[in-house]
């Protein structure tokens, strides 16, 4: 057996200062994926690969690899003074190098092998190895987009979000195999323009080891998944969607990590980015691992994670995932599992002072760019900066808004009248926080069934109802976010193991569907009384919202311009309602804009013949009045004017 040639890096070389390592240990450096990790680089006239892990409590670490056949005797790394990193240069290496640290735990016999937790790249699973890149060999051509960000995604701007798990977005038709980066960004970025979204959003492309965890239980924060390419690959997604006019969103998952052997559990032999206690440390819910915010380091790499997704990959904004699992210690526990914070309360304050920090430094570093919470409690002000109390996030996802009105249209629609208040009672809190409108992935999954199979009955009432409801939430105050599948009614549940049904597209209520919601995307975009004053009563206002017995809904939206306004009327009965009297604020003609049940969306065709004139007659408070017919199972968006 012929031995593996030792490899001793050289000690000199190192991109750490003395003031990257204070930052580092103090929780304050926001870029120290430029410094930890592998970096391709040159020292003494030698190109190779500069490593740097953060091992505190180990007693020996080497780097091991396809270049020195995975000898963890080959390649010693060697401690920087007492900041429990370990560094060294590997000459002769670069770019493409398969590695993994091997360590030699303090606190036992036994040597265990990670993946690099900074890692640029990552082996396509099952394997787990971490991948040598260089991340300066891409040449953006997204600067047009770029110096416009900051204004396409103003709480002001219209943002219409679709929300795409890749993997299953399309597939290769025979094969089931996943397409790559460059063609998923040309036909989504081709669809999203067709629609009318402004925005993508990604589950999390971080690199994960289970396709069924959806990218939920990430191993390589600094990875993008090899499923579908090349990190240069991914870069050239982003920038494909950018250059089609189309926003890139991320889920990003700093609330917990999966236990895998060569992920961050137990990383040094110890629970160095987690919590030691499984009180505080396991996720009941998950069988995960939750982050231990309370360490510097550890915020140093979350923190430097959040701005390098945005500086490296020019990511437009941060879904944050399970926001509320982070805010409460006692989440998901029963009593006596869960330790109490320094006041006795339940509040995970070393949680709530990461993320401030965090959307402090995406803010300030990365301006433009939205943060956006997935918070399903009544915590107050997670819109609101930090220095107001708040957690600092732009937007937040409307979770009662999405469980009232589910349990609103799951209703039949002779009970409906008894559950009126589902529908108006958003209205109560709908500007306490800077909202976004969800109908995600997570509502139609572990049998919970698709959209399509909640609504009662026959197909076209099914399908009228989802018209009817995308009418309404897109008139709603607040931004919208519609998972895939969702726009034409796929009738399964969604799964991660085969694209969505896109063939159901051949069928009339299907397509029908499709183009209705393209057309509200168009109105919604042309119309700035739907979305300049999305988080402020100004915005909006009741026409009618008491009558239960006919299930009728109607208010008015209005712009920044008072004079710019839209009427929506809303009837989810399938009676017609002919002759129905609501008040308006301007005399004149009205023009109906769209009609969820016209014919072009396999609709009946029940209307106003597009036009309208509002008669002199006061009601409900308003000095004009239209009389309507409103059509069954149908939504009306009218504005003053031929």
């Amino acid at each position: 057996m012929t031995q593996a040639p030792t490899r001793q890096p050289e000690t000199k070389s190192s991109l750490l200062t003395d003031f990257d390592l204070y930052l580092f240990n103090e929780g304050t450096h926001v870029r120290v994926y430029e410094k930890l990790g592998a970096h391709v680089t040159t020292s003494d006239g030698k190109s190779g690969v500069l490593f740097a892990v953060w091992t505190p409590n180990a007693d020996e670490v080497s780097v091991v690899g396809d270049f020195n056949h995975w000898d963890p005797a080959a390649t010693r790394l060697h401690a920087r003074q007492s900041s429990g990193i370990w560094e060294g240069f590997v000459p002769g290496i670069g770019q493409g190098t398969l590695y993994k640290y091997s360590i030699k735990p303090r606190f036992s016999a036994s040597r265990i092998e990670k993946a690099d937790p900074y890692g640029f790249a990552a082996e396509l699973r099952p394997q787990t190895a971490s991948m040598v890149w260089d991340l300066d060999n891409y040449e953006w051509r997204d600067q047009s987009w770029l110096d416009s960000r900051e204004r396409k995604q103003a709480l002001d701007a219209p943002i219409s979000i679709y929300e795409v798990h890749l993997g299953s977005w399309k597939r290769v038709p025979d094969t089931n195999g996943f397409l790559n980066y460059r063609d998923l960004a040309h036909q989504l970025a081709e669809y999203c323009q067709m629609m009318g979204y402004t925005h993508l959003e990604l589950l999390p492309i971080s690199e994960h080891p289970l396709d069924a965890s959806w990218g939920y239980q990430t191993v390589g924060y600094f990875a993008p998944t090899s499923r579908f390419g090349t990190p240069d690959e991914f870069r050239a997604f982003v920038d494909i969607l950018h250059q089609a006019g189309i926003g890139v969103l991320l889920d990003w998952v700093p609330a917990h990590f999966p236990r895998d052997a060569h992920g961050l559990a137990n990383f040094d032999g110890t629970a160095l980015y987690e919590h030691a206690d499984p009180r505080q440390g396991e996720h009941p819910d998950w069988g995960t691992k939750i982050f231990n915010y309370g360490r510097n380091e550890v915020r140093s790499f979350l923190i430097s994670n959040a701005v390098f997704w945005v500086e490296q990959y020019h990511i437009d904004g941060l879904r944050v995932d399970a926001v509320a699992s982070m805010l409460y210690l006692d989440y998901s526990r029963s009593a006596g599992q869960w330790i109490p914070n320094q006041y006795g309360g339940r509040e995970n304050l070393e949680a709530i002072s990461f993320l401030q920090r965090m959307n402090e430094v995406v803010h300030s570093e990365c301006p433009g760019v939205l943060t956006i919470a997935e918070e399903s409690t009544a915590w107050p002000l997670v819109t609101r900066p930090p220095y107001m109390g708040g957690l600092g996030f732009n937007l937040k996802w409307n979770m009662g808004w999405m469980h009232d009105t589910l349990a609103y249209i799951e209703k039949e629609p002779i009970h409906r009248r008894w559950q009126h208040n589902d529908l108006t009672f958003s209205l109560l809190y709908a500007f306490h926080e800077n909202f976004v409108l969800p109908f995600s992935h997570d509502e139609v999954v572990h049998g919970k069934g698709s959209l399509l199979a909640k609504v009662p009955g026959d197909a076209w009432q099914k399908f009228a109802t989802l018209r009817l409801l995308y009418a309404y939430m897109w008139a709603h105050p607040g931004k919208k976010l519609l998972f895939m599948g969702l726009d034409f009614g796929q009738g399964d549940e969604w799964t991660e193991t085969r694209s969505i049904d896109w063939h159901l597209l051949q069928y009339p209520l299907q397509s029908g569907l499709q183009r209705c919601l393209a057309d509200l995307h168009r109105v919604y975009r042309a119309t700035p009384a739907l979305y300049e004053v999305d988080f402020e009563w100004t915005g909006f206002q009741w026409l009618e919202s008491h009558d239960n017995e006919n299930s009728v809904f109607a208010f008015l939206r209005r712009g920044r311009d008072p004079n710019d306004m839209l009427v929506v009327a809303t009837n989810f009965t399938p009676v017609p309602r002919y002759e129905y009297r609501i008040g308006v604020p301007t005399g004149g003609p009205w023009r109906e804009v769209l009609n969820t049940d016209s014919s072009l969306y396999a609709g009946g065709n029940i209307g106003n013949a597009g036009l309208i004139w509002a008669r002199d007659e006061a009601w409900a408070g308003q000095p004009h009045s239209l009389v309507l017919t409103i059509p069954p199972l149908g939504g009306l968006y009218l504005r003053p004017g031929t």
